[in-house]
């Protein structure tokens, strides 16, 4: 199966079925003769959240690759919504809870969760699910509710986001690893790696009304960039994002795309709801600013099925 068509091919599947997509081609990967460092992008199919997890980072040459002993790290999943795990508005708190054990285990010194919350910060991350995983982990839970957490910042490549307020966090850690959800959004069509970004800056009504999807992608250019993409697809919501309605709007793909190129990551998981990545408008924003690549035909993509 051509690289192009693994995304096209499994979202039909998927759809069709109403349940986990089902993919093809897998014969062979894991003797695939490329080294765990030259994957531009690992997609893992068919496990839970934390299992996919663990074979996807172990493509990549595990978490030691991207966190270094005695460093700070920021954890940043979707936690925007009031709503549990199973309306698929937030992050799977399973996947959250892995990546931080990995962190830790890697020596991570202390590893920081937060999220600048759209409903009550409280509610949201306790319903969540996300504060208990991320404790359990090892984690340290921080609020984002407050000006005074963030800091002003120049974005010396942007078009119209010239400044912003970033969450101090972000700006003292030494790795950040951005965890979205993948989901339909009213105002954007889809949220995954870029948009997840939203999260850790405070003034988030101007980009709203100054072009929105342009300051993504001013803001992807920012040089804090995340060290690792991993976007949560085990349950997708197709319609009534970004906070959903009931567990009705969702489907079970059991799927996880992992990258350090957010623009290939998003533009891989575009096709997961049925959208051509140039239907999502801040995508081709973005490849044009040379924030990452659109073109993941020319990719080496490791697939995994579990």
């Amino acid at each position: 199966m051509k690289r192009r068509d693994f995304f096209k091919k499994s979202v039909g599947a998927g759809i069709a079925a109403g349940a986990a997509y089902s993919l093809g081609g897998y014969n062979n990967l894991w003797a695939s003769p490329s080294s765990p460092e030259s994957y531009d992008m690992v997609a893992v199919m068919g496990g839970e959240p934390d299992a996919m997890f663990d074979k996807g980072i172990s493509a990549l040459g595990g978490i030691t690759n991207f966190v270094k002993k005695g460093q700070t790290v920021v954890v940043k999943p979707n936690i925007g919504w009031d709503r549990v795990p199973e309306v698929a508005a937030n992050t799977n708190p399973l996947l959250v809870k892995r990546i931080i054990e990995h962190c830790i285990k890697a020596g991570a010194s202390k590893v920081y969760v937060l999220d600048h919350t759209c409903h009550n910060w409280v509610k949201t991350y306790k319903n969540s699910g996300i504060e208990k995983a991320a404790k359990a982990a090892g984690a340290r839970i921080v609020p984002a509710d407050t000006e005074n957490y963030y800091q002003e910042i120049t974005v010396p490549g942007a078009s119209i986001l010239k400044k912003t307020k970033v969450h101090e966090l972000i700006l003292e850690s030494d790795v950040l690893i951005n965890v979205p959800i993948l989901k339909h959004h009213s105002s954007t069509k889809m949220t995954a790696s870029m948009k997840n970004l939203m999260g850790v800056v405070w003034d988030r009504k101007y980009w709203h009304s100054n072009n929105l999807h342009q300051c993504i992608a001013d803001y992807a250019t920012f040089e804090k960039k995340p060290a690792l993409n991993i976007i949560d697809c085990y349950r997708v919501m197709m319609r009534n994002g970004p906070q959903g309605v009931s567990v009705s709007d969702s489907v079970k793909m059991k799927a996880q795309i992992i990258s350090t190129d957010m623009l290939a990551a998003d533009t891989a998981a575009a096709s997961m709801l049925k959208k051509s990545p140039k239907q999502i408008d801040y995508i081709p924003l973005a490849s044009k600013m040379g924030i990452g690549r659109m073109d993941i035909e020319n990719l080496n993509i490791h697939r995994i099925k579990m």
